[in-house]
């Protein structure tokens, strides 16, 4: 098993069809403990019941830097070691450039970067003691292409905001044996983008990409396992595209 004796941090992972709990799903397979990090605590201990008696469900708000810090100390509490984050929680808002608020920006970003700031910053004290951790942010294609189908320019910018803080942080922890890599995906299949696609909208999209079909919170789940295992003990600063080719030029 890839991460046999691991443990992880997942954020934003108690949503059923999100890619948070099928990469939880995916690492319990691969023999690590999990601690899912949602603001539903109650969600998030379901969702952490759901994968067997090794696992926890923490309440956390990743905006809230009391909140990470408070949560981290649990997961050490319980475990005693983290070996791996991955920075998954996020929201989007459907807004056009002249709609969005001084409220809305701020939501966005909080969420999007902000909680990246914050949570990694309560777990890499510890990785840096420990000289060895692998953490794993949640970007998007719309930090690549300038704007995405379900998010809006203030998405964009932050997510963009991702790659480089991602990228500082692999640069900076380096050489504590810390490797930092984010994930861009594409449209994938979750509880975000339930409902909202036409059969005139899906046939547009498909038409852009090479494989011909969505992704699925399976399809990121496995992207995150290789950068959490030591199948990419030697990537950091890393941008992994999960878009089925969509960004071919």
């Amino acid at each position: 098993m890839l991460l046999s004796g691991k443990t992880a941090i997942i954020s934003g992972a108690a949503s059923p069809r999100g890619i948070g709990l099928a990469t939880a799903r995916r690492f319990a397979a691969e023999g690590a403990r999990v601690a899912i990090l949602d603001i539903d605590a109650g969600a998030a201990a379901d969702a952490a019941a759901s994968l067997g008696k090794s696992h926890i469900g923490l309440a956390c708000n990743v905006a809230d830097k009391s909140f990470c810090e408070q949560a981290v100390a649990r997961v050490i509490e319980t475990f005693a070691r983290i070996d791996i984050l991955i920075n998954n929680a996020g929201i989007t808002q459907p807004v056009k450039f002249l709609d969005i608020s001084p409220a809305d920006w701020d939501r966005i970003q909080d969420v999007n970067l902000k909680g990246i700031l914050f949570l990694s910053q309560a777990v890499i004290p510890h990785m840096r003691a420990r000289k060895s951790g692998s953490i794993a942010c949640m970007s998007s294609v719309s930090a690549e292409r300038g704007g995405g189908i379900f998010g809006g320019p203030h998405y964009s910018a932050a997510k963009a905001g991702v790659l480089g803080l991602a990228k500082a942080m692999a640069r900076e922890f380096g050489p504590d044996g810390i490797r930092v890599n984010c994930l861009t995906p594409g449209l994938i299949g979750t509880d975000i983008t339930a409902g909202k696609l036409n059969d005139e909208m899906r046939a547009k999209i498909l038409e852009g990409i090479p494989l011909n079909r969505l992704g699925t919170a399976e399809d990121v789940a496995g992207i995150y396992t290789f950068l959490a295992s030591d199948l990419s003990a030697y990537v950091t600063g890393a941008v992994i595209d999960v878009n089925s080719g969509i960004l071919i030029h």
